[in-house]
């Protein structure tokens, strides 16, 4: 099992955008391609949206994220959220791989 972190970073004052598209659209098209969220957070005093995903291997992390970009009815999410602009400037995505003392393996 891996974790992906990953941090989407709003432009000022569209936080809410994207974290009312996550709530609205996207967790139910990511449950279709296989993507389990463990958590969201949001940053005190930040325009910042952080989760963390579980895959069983690097593969099929790849494969998931290739398989929503390529979903249709994320292509008119992303078209009908971003109509006043874009919601996210920046995406950060790190792969975690948990120690072998770690709770979640």
């Amino acid at each position: 099992m891996i974790y992906e972190h990953r941090t989407y970073i709003s432009p000022e004052g569209r936080l809410s955008d994207i974290v009312n598209r996550f709530e609205t659209y996207t967790f139910e098209i990511f449950e279709r391609h296989g993507i389990e969220v463990v958590g969201f957070w949001t940053k005190k005093d930040k325009s910042e949206l952080v989760y963390i995903c579980q895959f069983e291997s690097e593969e099929a992390m790849k494969s998931a994220w290739d398989s929503f970009r390529g979903d249709p009815e994320w292509a008119i999410v992303r078209e009908k959220t971003e109509a006043n602009g874009p919601i996210v400037s920046k995406v950060i995505s790190e792969v975690l791989v948990p120690t072998h003392f770690s709770p979640m393996k």
